[in-house]
């Protein structure tokens, strides 16, 4: 069957199609990994997007359960050169095309990917349709002029409740803002009891689950299309040790009173320096992001720089001059160093143990009683608590 892609500038690609059929419109973009397209598919901050793999043969090892980032594929569309449709591999479990088919997301192969990387690079990222219909392109322009990029991406992707992962040392939130299975993976592995919260979820509602620290995790789509993030943040910042990854970090910043921007056709892939300014060592790390800080808003707040991005520059983490708070725009919980910046989460357990040790807090019984002394009403307490503390 045939597939075409159509992009708003009406850009043509004709090529044949496997997994699901129908139309899908999304933000045309481009991920430089040779390997890991299970984990691409399956990274929630891909939401609405239609990914075009730049190494040309993708499929060949198949698809396996223990390699999903998230519980299904967000992304609106897969593009590759080659389509490999018998996976060589003894822990395959399925096809690349089974995967598509059984979520509704249309691929297309045989096309020129280098031609479109090229255009994307040249251009920027834009708007497309990928379609196995016969519609004539003016239709599909139509239709695509009449479609707007997705806003609400976040909460797609998002856990709807309250969940656990237990453990015996530090408890942490997870704020789910579409993260990746490997983010809880690294906490637990370190035996953090963790929490994992909806990205809706408020700063009392936080509060009330007496977190040690609070993780925000990656997520699609502009910071700005969730400020009810940003004002959590801000309310809990110097409360708690937080610490962001990719959109945590720029929701961090803007929380901090600095501004994000678009980039023009972001980083994704498994292969992108990041420089630590502390100690001059470059990391490779892998990265999925369309937006940035801005530099220049980062004066006159309390935020200095990191790390940046050794090819453009661009800011790659933060730490907060005042709070305990940091942040880093790559995923430290991706392996393509294979573990470089696993360090990144043992720095914020020891940022938490320090915390904790500069700001002892009193038992609550200890709290309740002194409440009571000085005729506080701060802490609320039963009487059968008042009359333990009082003895």
């Amino acid at each position: 069957m045939q597939a075409r892609l159509l992009l708003e500038d009406g850009t043509l690609f004709t090529g044949k199609a496997f997994g699901s059929t129908g139309d899908s419109v999304g933000e045309v973009v481009f991920n430089t990994g040779i390997t890991g397209y299970q984990e691409v598919l399956s990274d929630p901050s891909y939401c609405g997007q239609i990914v075009t793999m730049t190494y040309p043969l993708i499929g060949n090892y198949g698809i396996t359960r223990d390699d999903f980032e998230s519980i299904r594929p967000f992304i609106h569309g897969f593009v590759v050169r080659e389509h490999e449709t018998v996976p060589s591999n003894w822990r395959a479990e399925y096809s690349l095309d089974s995967l598509l088919k059984e979520y509704g997301i249309i691929g297309i192969s045989g096309i020129d990917t280098r031609m479109l990387t090229r255009r994307i690079r040249h251009h920027g990222v834009m708007k497309g349709i990928l379609t196995t219909s016969e519609k004539r392109v003016e239709e599909l322009l139509e239709q695509l002029k009449a479609s707007p990029l997705m806003t609400d991406q976040v909460s797609r992707v998002s856990t709807n409740s309250v969940f656990s992962a237990p453990g015996t040392k530090e408890r942490v939130v997870l704020v789910d803002f579409g993260s990746k299975s490997g983010i809880l993976r690294d906490l637990t592995k370190r035996g953090c009891d963790v929490v994992v919260v909806p990205q809706d979820t408020t700063a009392d509602q936080i509060r009330r689950l007496a977190p040690d620290g609070i993780l925000l995790s990656n997520g699609p789509g502009d910071p700005k299309d969730v400020p009810h993030a940003a004002k959590m943040i801000a309310e809990l910042l110097g409360e708690f040790p937080i610490f962001g990854i990719c959109l945590g970090h720029q929701l961090f910043a803007l929380a901090s009173g600095a501004d994000t921007e678009k980039l023009k056709f972001g980083h994704r892939g498994g292969n992108h320096p990041v420089k630590d300014l502390a100690t001059g060592r470059c990391y490779i790390t892998s990265q999925n992001h369309g937006y940035t800080v801005n530099e220049e808003s980062i004066a006159g707040t309390d935020l200095e720089v990191t790390h940046i991005n050794n090819n453009d520059k661009t800011i790659e983490g933060l730490r907060h001059k005042k709070y305990p708070a940091f942040s880093v725009q790559y995923h430290p919980e991706a392996a393509p160093g294979p573990f470089d910046s696993s360090y990144l989460f043992d720095d914020f357990l020891q940022l938490i143990r320090d915390h904790k040790q500069n700001n002892p807090q009193l038992p609550r019984q200890a709290q309740i009683a002194a409440a009571y002394k000085a005729g506080s009403t701060a802490v609320s307490a039963s009487k059968g608590e008042l009359h333990y503390a009082e003895k």
